[in-house]
């Protein structure tokens, strides 16, 4: 009785086994559903880098210059570098509460315990509009918005707050802020390439007329400087196009996120967030390179 019991039964346990095993296959030791892709894909938008440096670059952009103005293109330039560093620290800010929100999310998709209380300070205290730089109302509010949202997740101290929930809650002021940055690095792109043509520019008009003897030595030096400058240039452009396309896939990788919430561990939406982190990486190596 006892043997034909458990031959009826021995089946029924092996199919019960697989389905816990393929359970365990997608949940994380806490029971939780695995949100492995969601994670990566939020370390990789915090980590794209190459934004800041852009910034700093615009910011420093008077310096560059300075030793090839005139005394009247100089006076401009100093009023246009006073206006750079007035707004240098909100162009800043943008990026630092996106980092910290894309960092919030990836800890928030894990299953460990985390503190980040003390990050709260890097929030900043608001931002200004300013018709020049492109940063409108609409980027206001939506700084504001992830400051609060940030402010009362990280403050709230509790471990298991819903990934879904962060992301429904934040894309839309993600997708602002991220155009906001989209916007400023084409104003970035737009002011490096004003300083290469000033740059590059005296030197295309006062080579071909150093035509004597005696310039000989200081115009072979000064077509090495050119070949550097325009080298630089190259390596700077090529950044700019790479912090743009960067800065668009964390746009699609979260707004992929929005539309997918409530199946974040379908296997459709961990191969998009996959592939999105991926090309983030290669991203970030080609920013790190020269």
């Amino acid at each position: 009785m006892l043997r034909h019991l458990a031959r009826c039964l021995f089946p029924r346990l092996m199919l019960v086994g697989a389905l816990l095993l393929s359970a365990c296959a997608t949940t994380t030791g806490t029971g939780q559903v695995s949100l492995q892709e969601v994670r990566e894909f939020a370390d990789a938008s915090a980590r794209l880098g190459g934004y800041a440096e852009l910034a700093r670059r615009y910011r420093d952009t008077y310096e560059r210059e300075q030793p090839y103005l005139s005394p009247a293109a100089d006076k401009l330039a100093k009023e246009n570098d006073a206006k750079r560093r007035a707004v240098f620290e909100d162009f800043v800010a943008i990026q630092k509460t996106l980092v910290l929100y894309m960092q919030t999310l990836s800890l928030l998709a894990g299953d460990s315990r985390y503190d980040l209380s003390t990050r709260i300070d890097d929030l900043g205290n608001g931002l200004k509009a300013n018709t020049e730089s492109g940063l409108q109302q609409r980027h206001i509010a939506a700084y504001t918005g992830m400051t609060r949202l940030l402010t009362r997740v990280i403050a709230s101290g509790y471990q298991n707050r819903s990934v879904e929930t962060m992301v429904r809650d934040g894309d839309a002021d993600v997708q602002v802020l991220l155009d906001a940055m989209i916007q400023l690095t084409r104003l970035y792109y737009k002011t490096n390439e004003n300083e290469k043509k000033t740059i590059l520019g005296i030197f295309d008009v006062e080579i071909p007329f150093s035509t004597r003897n005696s310039d000989r030595m200081l115009v072979t030096l000064a077509k090495v400087h050119y070949l550097n400058k325009a080298t630089e240039y190259k390596l700077i452009d090529r950044r700019y196009e790479l912090a743009l396309q960067g800065l668009t896939k964390v746009a699609l990788g979260h707004q992929k996120m929005r539309e997918n919430l409530g199946k974040l561990s379908g296997d459709e939406i961990r191969r998009l967030l996959g592939n999105y982190g991926r090309d983030l990486r290669l991203i970030r190596d080609g920013l790190s390179g020269e």
